[in-house]
């Protein structure tokens, strides 16, 4: 049993895994700070213009698919690593519907 412990404990491929996780635990809190940035300016934009800004709505929708590979991988729910280990999301498979 120690054996199994000892060896598992030595597998830098573990090791590396967690200090991805703690980098993208950090990207994520960044995240959070970005994503209430992005709902300010939308406000701001609906209150001033009356219309939300398509370019943000393209942006966010790419930021949110962005957080879930984050909590995906956080969760060891994927093994790929997110951006800026892999592509950031497209928007090609993403719908965004223009409210103008």
């Amino acid at each position: 049993m120690k054996d199994e412990i000892k060896q598992r404990l030595q597998k830098t491929e573990t090791w590396m895994r967690g200090l991805y996780m703690l980098l993208f635990i950090f990207v994520y809190g960044l995240m959070e700070f970005v994503i209430i940035l992005v709902m300010l300016f939308q406000f701001i934009s609906i209150v001033l213009s009356g219309h939300t800004n398509v370019q943000l709505l393209k942006f966010s929708q790419n930021l949110a698919a962005y957080v879930y590979q984050i909590i995906t991988f956080l969760a060891f729910n994927s093994e790929q690593l997110p951006f800026p280990f892999s592509a950031w999301p497209s928007e090609k498979t993403q719908y965004i519907e223009d409210d103008q």
